[in-house]
């Protein structure tokens, strides 16, 4: 699988646990996957490292959305935000740039054409805090 494919399996997976408060990220990652495709390590370290780290994330996104509230903001767009903070925080292999770009590239598939604006503003304002 490759790493944008990974990256809309666990927009996916965040999302379907934002909406059923009992499901673990081993479920929710299943529940994303094609017979034909198989788990792998970024999709599950993105889905769990969000997981565990939540509310650090929304922290880092809260002081950033201009006049919204983490709770105002759509689930999916919600989710993109925090899959590509947290790439930007933990993942160091990865140039934050590549996060924006590839959060906005999920944005295109997943939200509409305010989405891409939006998560581009919040994303270029956080790049300067981590």
């Amino acid at each position: 699988m490759k790493r944008r494919k990974a990256r809309e399996k666990a927009m996916q997976a965040l999302y379907q646990m934002d909406i059923t408060s009992d499901l673990d990220a081993m479920s929710a990652i299943k529940n994303t996957l094609d017979e034909q495709e198989s788990n792998n390590e970024f999709l599950e370290e993105l889905v769990t490292g969000c997981t565990a780290h939540k509310e650090e994330l929304d922290a880092l996104i809260a002081p950033n959305l201009d006049n919204w509230k983490m709770n105002r903001i759509g689930i999916v767009d919600r989710n993109i935000l925090r899959v590509a903070v947290y790439e930007m925080k933990y993942m160091e292999d990865i140039p934050h740039s590549v996060s924006i770009n590839e959060a906005i590239e999920v944005a295109k598939v997943f939200g509409d054409e305010e989405s891409r604006r939006f998560i581009n503003g919040v994303l270029s304002k956080i790049k300067e805090t981590i």
